[in-house]
């Protein structure tokens, strides 16, 4: 987890460097959540503007990584490799909920002193659920039983 947690603080420091408005989604904001679950990559919700494609190549720069549209002509999907782990950088989420309200509903966590923004759970059970992938499907037993722990412990 210390490998894991550098990763997160080293990135983190990039995306505020470029300033990059970016949201930590998928797994990896359920765990900072959590959930006891475990992901290859790093998952962030950005706005599909050219300005943020310019960020990017600037956060790549910062991080000695490649950017690349996985998926073209049509990727919706920036992935950036080079780290430990890849780093997915998404325009549109499944469930067809926009930046704005997703990022309203996100929380501020603090990771060995850096600060991340995280996706609700909510907001990750409801994308993972409209996206609708074996392996999202497969996942979300563990983050509706955490939902529900959490929801009884904080009332």
């Amino acid at each position: 987890m210390q490998s894991d947690t550098l990763v997160l603080q080293t990135v983190q420091r990039a995306i505020a460097a470029v300033g990059l408005d970016a949201i930590i989604i998928g797994n990896v904001a359920a765990a900072l959540h959590g959930a006891p679950v475990t992901t290859l990559d790093i998952d962030y919700f950005i706005r599909d503007t050219r300005l943020n494609d310019e960020k990017l190549k600037r956060l790549a720069d910062l991080l000695g990584v490649h950017i690349s549209r996985p998926f073209e002509p049509a990727s919706m999907v920036r992935r950036a490799v080079g780290l430990e782990v890849d780093l997915d950088f998404v325009v549109s989420l499944s469930a067809g909920m926009k930046f704005e309200s997703v990022k309203s509903r996100a929380s501020a966590i603090d990771v060995g002193g850096v600060v991340v923004i995280a996706a609700s759970l909510e907001d990750v059970i409801a994308s993972k659920r409209a996206a609708g992938r074996p392996k999202d499907l497969a996942v979300l037993p563990v983050l509706e039983a955490t939902l529900e722990v959490r929801n009884k412990m904080f009332r």
